[in-house]
């Protein structure tokens, strides 16, 4: 068995080894040529092509799809599939964005007299300013770093992590650029945890019509708790003559008026409910009633109109099922 402290020091040593090469990434970033690239990328009126081969290849799915999602339109391209075809995806307002540390990939080489054919703009990501792909490309980003984390100087490791940093900086440099927003970015993840909260309303969770617990004030107690447990909400609105609401009553509420020991049967709903409840209205966001009930520290509210009637009703539970929680 090796020494748990040897296995420590080797993971924390990579750990060193990636910050020095990412404090070493500055330089890079906070240049004319990154400048420069963000702007080209900006006035492109196409796709940003992301190339990669091998372990850059795996970053650059990554770095596509992150600028993908915020508001840059990018695909990812195999350079081995683009010689057999896949190249066909170029359209002439495309820019391509070449990834190697060596700069010396020779399946993304084989591909750049047809991109310089096309006249589509070349931005190359790679750790040698001298190589091959740096000179070839009308803008060249740094990502050259000190050392390899890799004791044997051969896995791709710092050289992996300053490139996925360098497309994470373009990235959002690119969304504040572009004034990307949260609903933008929900657009375009809807099936995810983050698009469910940004984009769900109150009125896409909540109960409504034959599922709205609902009773009129002049009820007694155990009359409005069949309403209750019908519903199953653990709560009910309480409304007038006019069908305007002018209380809740809760589980809550109900352990209270037991404890008082109130006569259920003979006792209006009226003398025991919450007056002057917490409600809201069927257009905010789901993630804004969750919001409510944490601040207030309640389960569930009345979705009420303009006149204020009750049209809706939600509690914790539906917040779970919803993936809003």
């Amino acid at each position: 068995m090796v020494d748990e402290n040897q296995l420590r020091q080797w993971g924390t040593k990579v750990i060193d080894i990636e910050k020095r090469a990412l404090d070493n990434l500055y330089q890079y970033v906070d240049s004319s040529a990154f400048a420069q690239a963000c702007q080209l990328i900006l006035q492109c009126t196409g796709k940003v092509i992301v190339m990669g081969m091998g372990k850059s290849g795996h970053i650059g799915n990554k770095i596509s799809a992150t600028l993908a999602s915020t508001g840059t339109p990018a695909f990812f391209v195999h350079p081995g599939e683009a010689s057999h075809g896949d190249l066909g995806v170029l359209s002439e307002n495309d820019i391509v964005l070449a990834i190697s540390n060596s700069g010396e990939a020779s399946e993304i080489l084989t591909l750049l007299p047809v991109i310089k054919r096309l006249g589509l703009p070349l931005i190359s990501v790679t750790g040698k300013p001298e190589s091959s792909m740096a000179k070839l490309a009308q803008l060249h980003l740094c990502i050259e770093v000190p050392e390899e984390a890799c004791p044997l100087g051969l896995a791709p490791t710092s050289s992996t992590t300053a490139t996925l940093v360098m497309g994470d900086a373009l990235a959002v440099a690119l969304l504040q650029a572009r004034g990307f927003t949260q609903d933008d970015f929900a657009l375009s993840h809807p099936g995810g945890s983050l698009g469910r909260k940004l984009l769900l309303k109150v009125s896409d969770v909540m109960h409504k019509g034959d599922g709205l617990p609902s009773v009129r004030d002049n009820i007694c107690i155990t009359d409005a708790l069949y309403e209750i447990s019908k519903k199953g909400l653990g709560m009910t609105a309480v409304v007038d003559d006019n069908n305007t609401l002018v209380g809740i009553f809760t589980d809550g509420d109900l352990r209270r008026v037991i404890d008082a020991d109130v006569n259920l049967r003979t006792t209006s709903i009226a003398d025991v409910m919450t007056k002057g409840c917490v409600t809201i209205t069927d257009s905010i966001l789901a993630a804004e009633a969750l919001k409510v009930m944490d601040t207030k520290s309640i389960n569930g509210l009345i979705v009420i109109n303009e006149q204020q009637q009750p049209v809706g009703a939600l509690n914790m539970l539906d917040m779970v099922k919803a993936g809003v929680i």
